[in-house]
């Protein structure tokens, strides 16, 4: 039984899929008027973004109350006749990003029995970041009940020579229009029969370990997870095999593509008295070849050559960050841009840290050996190039 397969996809049938697709929840956090934004250009039509919570959201509302609405309209999408099935299908994506590129993915089910979040795992599908199990209640509450899923979760494969995903180009057109907000344009066709059987025989068969690793929507992903296990038990056998609990819609992607560009997420120290900063720095990192950081505090900035790879860089500079704000006071940051870490940290009371960018032939050995990444360790492009909300999928019977 292949890890990754076609499924039955539900896409809407509108003439406006611009007001139909929204970026993914973890996006623009701190700007709800983005989502404010988003809101009057999804107008008062089906979209997406009633299907989901922004992040930006959380804590803002009842969650209890906003699981109830969303699954309600769920419901009411299923009924009205806002979708039409494409069966037992792959979806060729072409997502030409605004930041330049067009990054190619195939948008699928992936079997939750072969993925585990756990640091230590040896399932095919493992997790690239640190799970945050803290973070997992509000996202099992909205799959709790839901009768849709529409994933922002990205997979990634290691395709060396990438053929896979572009063997896949020429199908059936199913949509072709251009995203809401600045998020480009984004054109996805039909794979199937043959086709499809030949994509999962070269996903199954692609060397090393883990098979795929999860890219973006790591929680969203773990909460899928964990709303299967609660399942599983009160199902005969037979009935686990099929159950739509047991999979997840999600778009994979090959690492090694071009227009797939992986940014660092830079540290910066925020009220704090920054005197001695990069003295403490300097004595906490070894030196050696390779593995750059640079130490930012007011106008002055040292270079440090570690020799470590980023997951091992990335566990020193969260704990030095946090024994320096138990002495000294502040607290740490995670920025995404060089511009905006290099200017946060020229304030009087602050200090930072630019950490280097993930190298791609880096990640999977690193989830083989030491596990997943420490939290906010890279970020798969910038943040209109993630993925969109778009193709859904069944979760009731």
């Amino acid at each position: 039984m292949s890890v990754f397969r076609p499924c039955d996809i539900l896409l809407p049938d509108l003439s406006d899929m611009s007001r139909w697709s929204c970026i993914a929840c973890d996006q623009f956090t701190a700007e709800p008027e983005y989502w404010e934004e988003a809101k009057k250009a999804a107008g008062d039509g089906p979209s997406t973004l009633n299907l989901i919570l922004p992040e930006a959201l959380l804590g803002r509302v009842d969650d209890d109350a906003a699981a109830r609405s969303l699954h309600a309209t769920m419901r009411c999408y299923l009924d009205g006749g806002v979708f039409k099935t494409v069966p037992e299908s792959f979806v060729f994506v072409e997502r030409e990003l605004p930041s330049g590129g067009v990054r190619q993915g195939l948008v699928g089910m992936l079997d939750l029995e072969a993925y585990d979040w756990s640091p230590g795992a040896g399932t095919p599908v493992r997790a690239t970041e640190l799970t945050v199990e803290e973070r997992l209640p509000p996202r099992l509450r909205l799959r709790e009940g839901a009768v849709l899923e529409t994933p922002h979760i990205m997979l990634f494969m290691d395709d060396a020579r990438d053929m896979i995903i572009p063997s896949a180009a020429g199908g059936e057109l199913l949509y072709d229009f251009e995203l809401m907000l600045g998020g480009g344009r984004i054109r996805g066709s039909r794979v199937s029969g043959v086709r499809a059987k030949k994509l999962c025989a070269a996903i199954d068969a692609l060397p090393g370990e883990p098979l795929l690793a999860t890219g973006d929507g790591n929680h969203s992903l773990a909460a899928a997870k964990l709303c299967w296990e609660l399942k599983r038990p009160t199902l005969r056998q037979e009935e686990r095999e099929g159950h739509p609990l047991r999979f997840a819609l999600a778009e994979l992607v090959n690492i090694r593509s071009a227009a797939m560009r992986f940014e660092p997420i830079h540290r910066v120290l925020l009220g704090t008295a920054p005197e001695g900063f990069i003295d403490a720095a300097l004595a906490r990192f070894p030196t050696g070849e390779g593995g750059e950081l640079r130490l930012l505090c007011g106008g002055e900035e040292r270079s440090v050559q570690t020799g470590l790879g980023l997951a091992q860089l990335v566990e020193l500079t969260d704990g030095l960050l946090g024994e320096y704000a138990a002495t000294h006071g502040g607290r740490a940051d995670y920025i995404h841009g060089e511009d905006e870490a290099r200017r946060l940290s020229s304030q009087s009371n602050a200090a930072g840290i630019l950490l280097p960018a993930l190298e791609k032939a880096e990640l999977f050995p690193s989830v083989a050996s030491r596990g997943p990444f420490p939290k906010k360790s890279f970020s798969v492009g910038s943040a209109r190039d993630k993925r969109y909300y778009l193709e859904c999928r069944r979760l009731d019977n």
